[in-house]
């Protein structure tokens, strides 16, 4: 898989990864033509990105559907952590239905190494076609911004608090299991904002993880990120479906969710991208939460205790101890809490400084102290209180003293607090910073929400009128006496100004329509399976009215197109009615299980026909042996039938889960798919094999009759035959295997297989001089009828 693997002693998998070289990761890779899949991917420890001997890294922003030589382009969101983050964990996300986070897969860890490199530990995406992208510098420029919500130029009138619909459905509760039907919120209309109702309670959508098959539906929804406060207004939060053992499997449209005066939420819910549907709690029903982070409570406080920290003092004990402080969410803790905790890790840090016994190399303590160090900022910026005036929070431990002070926007100081430890003071002036906050608060909060546009398309006097209030607030930044930033803040903000400007130029840009190509497919599909429906019943009342030479066996013809009739007719309506029967997961089953007996039937049928056609073709030179029929049609029904049925009764045993997939077709996880491909694979081959046969003896037969026979013109009606008996026969299906993404030969693909009724009819019924002199005699009667 890789071209070089370097290696050091070292533990630190900046020296111990694996090269990971491969041209077709670009982001600048948009060929169709190879469709790569990194789930067929045996994965083991860390990876090095390298795009033409250039370092490169995954990115943290989406990407453009099917670019990175593959379908579903996988990049990481949350941005890229710096050499003191130390090792971290990454969402993956799949650019796919022009939503970039519409398939979930599961997050790696990401770790910044010195010498400006990133290294990854990649794991196996949960479906194929999806892909790792590599990203250089060079290729930025076909990145696409990161959607995770949109940019309204009108702000509401009313306030949403006040101003809702409530949605109060039991099934939603997060404890409601799925009665007769799975419930989907894909076929609501939503409109404006909703607050929710359990049982006469006020609830909430989980921000963590709920189980699969809950709240009514099969896929529930719940926010990442945790709820906001009052103060935070309203805010943007990704939606996550949990399925497959995977919590964020699916991602969905986000949603604006506000916090209310009086303890309640109101959201502005969408349309999911997929059938399921929002869940609700309350707080007696959110013990069914099966949580991938530390249980939260409603305000999203990780519950942390001194007593549930663990004691050992190994490094890999306070490895947890950082992780669980760095997954708290609350914005508030109470300063006993914050001291219990800080005690317990810079105890853990002593003891194992101490221990002659630890095997951490210094570049792992480095690393360690960074984290520890991070923690401990974050615990104190905790303790900070909204205040309008002033306020301040002190304690000493034996290993250090805090002290904070919070200046608000009307502070009345006569003096400069002076922050003041057992050994030294230091004057800040807390009132100036407080002052330069207010400018770059606002232009961070500007950034935010031109950074979370959505939108494909906006007016050109929007904007300007963003472009210019963006400007402003730099202006005044930069006017301002009092200002405290360093040049490397101010060089950060500068960049994220150009990227901002650069993103709302871009939006100018019409976008062309991509679903084109999509719905030309669909549309051909849809034609192609009706006039194949046509043509079978054709071939069906032909073979049922007309008469037929004593030695003509029509059974496995007729049984073909009883087959594919029945199984091209279920799979359209399936397909047309879809948003209505795959809710109902049983019916969909039972679907994806008659389908597959049907086609499997229809290929067996096909074998058959390929086995008495080489019969008949092999007794051509015996021609005046007496004619007897070869097989019974009884056996040939037991074959024809009880073979694909054997085939479903057992996959259903070994799998019984392994009908109804989001088309009511066989899924494809487990490799189940296979209980399909499988018993095909096998008949294809056979057929191949027969039809090379039958083209031999036809051919030396041929050339043994007398010259009669082999005139021009029969030949050429002979060479139709064989070349339309290979599709009849299935031969064309191999097509499939080859497709690969490559738009030409799905078409061909498409238009071969759909028209199996037609071939059969032009075939065995209009080119068939008797069943045409039948045909001559019908309609002479039907004529010979009107005039009378």
């Amino acid at each position: 898989m890789a071209s070089f693997f370097h290696k050091a002693n070292l533990s630190d998998p900046c020296y111990n990864y694996t090269v990971l070289d491969h041209p077709w990761r670009a982001i600048n890779n948009t060929d169709p033509s190879v469709i790569m899949c990194d789930r067929s991917v045996t994965w083991s420890g860390w990876y090095r990105l390298f795009i033409n001997n250039m370092s490169a890294q995954i990115p943290d922003i989406c990407v453009a559907r099917s670019s990175c030589g593959t379908t579903v382009p996988l990049w990481i969101r949350g941005g890229h952590p710096t050499v003191q983050d130390g090792v971290v964990n990454r969402d993956v996300c799949g650019h796919f239905d022009n939503y970039c986070c519409h398939i979930g897969s599961f997050p790696i860890k990401v770790k910044a190494c010195p010498g400006n490199y990133y290294v990854y530990e990649l794991v196996r995406p949960t479906l194929c076609n999806l892909a790792y992208c590599a990203d250089v510098s060079s290729f930025n420029s076909s990145s696409t911004a990161v959607t995770p919500a949109t940019i309204s130029t009108a702000y509401p009138s009313v306030d949403p608090c006040y101003n809702y619909t409530v949605l109060d459905d039991p099934w939603r509760a997060n404890s409601s299991q799925p009665s007769n039907s799975y419930k989907c919120d894909q076929s609501v209309t939503w409109s404006g904002w909703y607050r929710l109702f359990i049982n006469n309670l006020s609830a909430q959508i989980p921000d963590t993880c709920v189980e699969i098959y809950s709240c009514g539906t099969n896929i529930p929804l719940w926010i990442h990120g945790e709820h906001p406060a009052v103060t935070d207004g309203v805010v943007t939060r990704d939606i996550c479906g949990h399925w497959s053992n995977y919590c964020c499997y699916y991602g969905s449209y986000p949603i604006k969710v506000k916090a209310c005066p009086g303890n309640y939420y109101v959201y502005e819910l969408v349309r999911p991208t997929k059938c399921s549907a929002y869940c609700a709690a309350v707080t007696n029903i959110s013990s069914t939460h099966t949580t991938v982070t530390p249980e939260t409570s409603p305000a999203g406080n990780v519950n942390i205790t001194a007593q549930e920290l663990p004691v050992n003092t190994s490094l890999e004990c306070l490895q947890n101890i950082l992780e669980l402080i760095e997954l708290i969410t609350a914005q508030e803790l109470p300063v006993n809490t914050v001291m219990r905790i800080l005690k317990v890790v810079l105890s853990a840090v002593e003891k194992i400084l101490e221990s002659s016994s630890s095997s951490a190399s210094p570049t792992e303590l480095a690393s360690y102290g960074n984290r520890v160090l991070k923690a401990s900022e974050k615990l104190i910026s905790i303790l900070v209180k909204p205040t309008d005036t002033n306020d301040s929070v002190s304690f000493t431990l034996a290993a250090v003293e805090v002290e904070v002070f919070m200046v608000g926007p009307n502070v009345t100081l006569d003096k400069i607090p002076q922050l003041e430890t057992t050994t030294s003071s230091v004057d800040i002036d807390l009132i100036g910073i407080a002052k330069n906050n207010n400018e770059t608060k606002c232009l961070q909060n500007i950034l935010e929400l031109i950074e979370n546009i959505t939108a494909q398309e906006l007016p050109v006097n929007t904007v300007m009128r963003i472009l210019k209030v963006v400007l402003s607030a730099v202006e005044k930044i930069l006017e301002s006496s009092s200002s405290s930033a360093s040049p490397t803040e101010l060089a950060s903000y500068g960049n994220r100004v150009l990227k901002a400007s650069e993103k709302l130029i871009s939006i100018l840009v019409k976008p062309t329509d991509t679903n084109d190509s999509t719905s030309s497919t669909h549309l051909l599909n849809l034609v192609c399976v009706i006039v194949g429906l046509v043509f079978f019943t054709l071939a069906l009342l032909t073979f049922a009215l007309c008469r037929w030479s004593p030695g003509v066996n029509n059974v496995a013809r007729i049984n073909i197109c009883i087959s594919l009739l029945l199984a091209h007719l279920l799979f359209l309506l399936t397909q047309q009615f879809l948003s209505f029967i795959w809710p109902q997961q049983v019916l969909c089953a039972v679907i994806s299980g008659l389908l597959h007996f049907l086609f499997l039937s229809g290929f067996v049928w096909m074998f058959i026909e390929a086995v008495l056609l080489f019969i008949c073709v092999k007794n051509l030179s015996q021609i005046s042996s007496k004619k007897r029929e070869v097989l019974s049609s009884g056996f040939l029904f037991v074959i024809g039938y009880v073979v694909a049925l054997v085939v479903v009764c057992v996959s259903v045993g070994l799998v019984p889960d392994g009908y109804g997939s989001e088309h009511c077709w066989i899924k494809m996880d487990k490799g189940f798919i296979w209980s399909f491909l499988g018993p095909v694979c096998i008949i294809l081959a056979l057929n191949m094999i027969l039809f090379i046969c039958i083209i031999i003896s036809l051919n030396s037969s041929l050339t043994k009759l007398n010259a009669d026979v082999s005139q021009l013109k029969k030949n050429k009606i002979m060479v139709f035959k064989t070349l339309a008996q290979c599709v009849v026969l299935g031969c064309s299906w191999i097509l499939g295997f080859f497709t690969n993404g490559s738009k030409v030969l799905e078409i061909l693909f498409l238009i071969l297989n759909s028209q199996q009724g037609t071939f059969i009819f032009l075939i065995y019924c209009v080119l068939n001089n008797e069943v045409r002199e039948q045909y001559r005699k019908f309609f002479r009667c039907l004529c010979c009828a009107k005039h009378h």
